[in-house]
């Protein structure tokens, strides 16, 4: 699939020979396809670094202000419910608008809810900056992964299942170690990320639109599950894996600095930050392992991996705290299943992206991160209630980690499925005297 780009018709009249001011010139300046993508990316790590940047701090601002641990899980849900409902409402916006402007608004709006937690003074604050956070965050997020594809198809579909990553685990360590070792613990990583907002939004005013603005805009706004029928059965077949590995995101990013805490004895924000690194450095490092292979096969080895890592952590965690042992097979386990995290996020942003035309891409992506967020603050905000009024920290963890033991053996079994009546079909069609494209598309596909 070619990408679309109106940007490289010229509209310059061509019966002038009058040649345009040198400042106009230079106003007119885009960056080429190479920096583009590289700022597309860029952005979308920033905007997961941001997300998962507050993770080391909850313990401090926990500390200040006394609340319980149910709060923590509740900061942490209210954002991925923000990011749901403005995937619902703005997700296809810049199908019709254009890239650049919801780029540029959603980058504002990160930059102010920077300032929100700058001067934070209560939950009242945290909860309003993540609510920010979260709207902004899900405006963009389809927008730059459309965009990525509009510019290179092959680089846009690594890049969406790369950058999320790489964000992820750069926000939550740079956070543990800026708040450990730097002055102003609970603002200098806001305001490192909110200069880095504040660039990046003028970078985008140099990007190349990529759409051509269309009709339907607010009409667009009004919330709704549209798939293309080109691409129903590969989202139905990949939303398991999607909820599956982000629902361990979730139990990593809200349960993992406390269970850190109980199993090494430390109370240091970096501990508390290291377990969502793990996970996403590993799912970083399977996206780049597994970039070559077959899509199918790259979403069989997440749900694999994402059961034998989910194993490990709960027999580590069960085992008690105080020992290297447990600690140390904590963080294998959330190696293991950050590998299956990168593998199941990748191979569901590949089974479904090529079966839409670019026109769609964005609000097709938006609704796999509606998808991804489900998965990641729903379990959250339950396990934190059950860590007050049910069995604690440790029971809570291990039922979580069951629940995604479960859905990933669901999501396993839909694969395995969906593989058979494939290879199914194929056999019919080649019964049937289908032409030898079709047989061999048939036993590919997925």
């Amino acid at each position: 699939m070619s990408p679309t780009s109106t940007a490289s018709q010229s509209t310059a009249p061509t019966h002038s020979i009058r040649r345009p001011p040198a400042h106009a010139a230079s106003l007119r300046r885009t960056l080429g396809p190479v920096a583009s993508i590289g700022l597309l990316s860029s952005i979308l790590v920033s905007l997961l670094a941001a997300s998962s940047a507050p993770t080391p701090l909850y313990a401090i601002y926990q500390q200040h202000w006394g609340f319980s641990p149910i709060t923590i899980t509740v900061v942490f849900g209210v954002y991925a419910v923000a990011v749901l409902l403005s995937l619902l409402v703005l997700g296809r916006i810049s199908d019709h608008v254009g890239r650049r402007p919801v780029l540029l608004t959603a980058l504002l709006a990160q930059a102010a809810a920077m300032v929100v937690f700058v001067t934070a003074d209560g939950v009242n604050a945290l909860l309003a900056a993540r609510v920010l956070q979260g709207v902004s965050t899900g405006a963009a997020v389809g927008a730059l992964g459309a965009g990525m594809l509009d510019i290179d198809p092959r680089r846009g579909g690594f890049l969406n299942s790369f950058a999320p990553a790489i964000g992820t685990a750069s926000g939550a360590l740079a956070s543990g170690l800026i708040v450990q070792y730097l002055p102003a613990p609970t603002h200098l990583v806001y305001l490192v990320l909110l200069g880095v907002f504040v660039l990046q939004a003028l970078a985008v005013l140099a990007l190349r639109e990529t759409v051509s603005r269309k009709p339907g805009a607010l009409a667009s706004l009004a919330p709704e599950i549209k798939l293309p029928k080109s691409a129903r059965t590969s989202v139905a077949i990949a939303a398991p894996v999607l909820f599956a590995v982000w629902a361990l995101t979730g139990l990593y990013g809200a349960l993992g600095p406390a269970l850190t805490g109980t199993l090494v004895h430390s109370t240091s924000v970096v501990w508390g930050g290291l377990p969502l690194f793990v996970l996403a450095a590993s799912a970083g490092l399977a996206v780049v392992v597994l970039r070559g292979t077959a899509t199918r096969t790259v979403m069989l080895l997440g749900s694999g991996a994402l059961i034998v890592g989910v194993v490990i952590t709960l027999l580590s965690i069960a085992s008690g705290p105080g020992g290297a042992l447990s600690a140390t097979g904590f963080f294998v386990g959330g190696a293991i299943s950050g590998f299956g995290f990168g593998s199941g996020f990748q191979g569901g942003i590949r089974m479904v992206i090529p079966q839409v035309e670019a026109q769609e891409r964005a609000g097709v992506l938006s609704l796999l991160y509606v998808v991804c967020y489900l998965g990641l603050g729903v379990p959250a905000v339950i396990a934190g209630v059950l860590v007050v009024h049910g069995g604690g920290l440790v029971q809570t963890a291990e039922e979580y980690g069951i629940a995604v033991i479960v859905l990933a053996l669901a999501a396993l079994a839909g694969l395995l499925l969906s593989g058979r009546r494939t290879q199914r079909t194929a056999l019919l069609a080649a019964g049937a005297g289908a032409p030898s494209e079709a047989v061999a598309a048939g036993r590919t596909r997925g």
